[in-house]
């Protein structure tokens, strides 16, 4: 696997393909969908606010009005909205070449989903997870095709407790809660993986995380917010990550990319280690099985779903 400088020049044209990029309206969303889109790709803009997503639309259309781009609605925090994105999109699309579970929230204050989870574990884990089993068999129907986790460096501080996963019993930490959240995207990855080897599927699973990327996703942070003037990598840089985990042709399944920087904060995309913790298999499988319970998503992975 190529470990030098990787940017987004060495992309080649996605023509033909179909993509989903959750929360593309702005951050790393909205660049990887303009640069996909730019190389060909059909890509779908997923989000809630419609407004924001057709404001990204045009901008996408300004700098290349030979773009083929979307937008659907899709509330991650509500799996009803989830179930009917699919409805919509299966109804659509015969082919879906790559999902990028790439939206989310970040520490803002206590707050449930519509279906009584903890905002950023219901929304940034459980959203995608229902998502992804939605869409499990129009991924697997396509050849070569990808599902991208977007995660965080956050995820070494992150400890799923099972015993309160909607923090009824415990004081509110918006960063523990927002850690968990990204190391339950780990488990997800991991645990996936697992399973579409073990039943021989033609579609991988892989992670990214951006680094310290200046986005609207930190206008809970305060400190980290107006830090971000003077440290923070801009969106293009930010996006590479994912960009490398949705189209590296030496993936196996599993892998996790971030930047090659000091601390994984800055740098270009290269394969990097989570931390222990987030590859405990006993973990993986326990919160898979309570993801299936909580959403009511169970993940059929048939014979004839194969290559």
């Amino acid at each position: 696997m190529r470990q030098g400088n990787w940017t987004a020049e060495l992309i080649p044209k996605q023509m033909g393909k179909v993509v989903i990029v959750t929360g593309s309206s702005s951050g790393i969303g909205y660049e990887t969908a303009r640069v996909l889109a730019n190389q060909g790709a059909e890509v779908i803009i997923a989000v809630r606010n419609q407004e924001k997503g057709k404001r990204a639309l045009q901008q996408i259309l300004g700098q290349n009005p030979a773009a083929d781009v979307k937008v659907m609605e899709l509330d991650l925090a509500n799996l009803a909205s989830v179930e009917q994105f699919a409805v919509t999109f299966r109804k659509t699309f015969t082919r879906l070449d790559i999902l990028i579970n790439n939206a989310g929230v970040m520490i803002p204050p206590y707050e449930k989903t519509l279906n009584g989870f903890e905002l950023q574990f219901g929304t940034n884990h459980l959203g995608h997870f229902a998502l992804t089993g939605h869409l499990l068999e129009v991924l697997t129907s396509t050849k070569g095709a990808r599902i991208v986790n977007v995660s965080s460096s956050a995820h070494r501080w992150g400890k799923i407790n099972f015993g309160d996963l909607t923090w009824e019993k415990r004081k509110y930490s918006p960063w523990k809660a927002y850690s968990d959240s990204k190391i339950a995207n780990l488990y997800f990855t991991s645990e996936l993986t697992r399973k579409l080897k073990e039943n021989k599927l033609d579609l991988l699973t892989t992670a990214a995380h951006p680094g310290w990327t200046a986005t609207d996703l930190q206008r809970h942070t305060g400190v980290v917010e107006f830090l971000n003037r003077f440290l923070a990598m801009d969106i293009a840089q930010g996006a590479l990550p994912t960009l490398r985990a949705a189209i590296d042709t030496g993936v196996t399944g599993g892998e996790f990319f971030g930047p090659n920087g000091l601390f994984e904060l800055w740098g270009f995309p290269i394969e990097v280690q989570p931390n222990q913790l987030s590859q405990d298999e006993t973990i993986a499988r326990q919160l898979w099985s309570i993801s299936e319970e909580l959403t009511g998503v169970k993940f059929v992975f048939s014979q004839r779903m194969r290559a």
